[in-house]
């Protein structure tokens, strides 16, 4: 399979990378038949994503595309990230395999439940 150069940088060098301690909210979505799982962790200040990190087991689109997402979605606010798409995804990646296009939508799942973990605690 052929990955474009961008996927193949933040796949040996992805940004925001890690755990993160005391997260506002964690997303955790996972494709059983390909074996990838993401975990996205956000950080929220005035309803804007201060802080976003992932942690994911998977292939080299998996971790590109969990790289992008966070990259994408840092600074903005819950409403403007939410508005993300996998397509959104792809395109900021220089686009996928089609074969790997559901890496993005893993990616979009993450990021959305991340977001929507924050909002539950947030309520409560």
């Amino acid at each position: 399979m052929e990955y474009n150069k961008r996927i193949i940088e933040l796949f040996t060098n992805p940004k925001n990378m890690g755990e993160m301690k005391d997260p506002d909210g964690v997303g955790k979505v996972g494709n059983p038949i390909c074996g990838d799982v993401m975990h996205l962790f956000i950080n929220v200040k005035d309803n804007k994503i201060a802080d976003i990190k992932f942690k994911t087991f998977g292939c080299v689109a998996a971790i590109a595309t969990s790289s992008i997402v966070t990259e994408l979605a840092k600074g903005k606010t819950l409403e403007e990230a939410e508005k993300i798409t996998n397509a959104d995804v792809a395109k900021a990646l220089g686009g996928l395999p089609p074969i790997k296009m559901h890496c993005s939508v893993l990616a979009q799942q993450a990021l959305k439940a991340a977001i929507k973990d924050y909002r539950e605690k947030k309520t409560k």
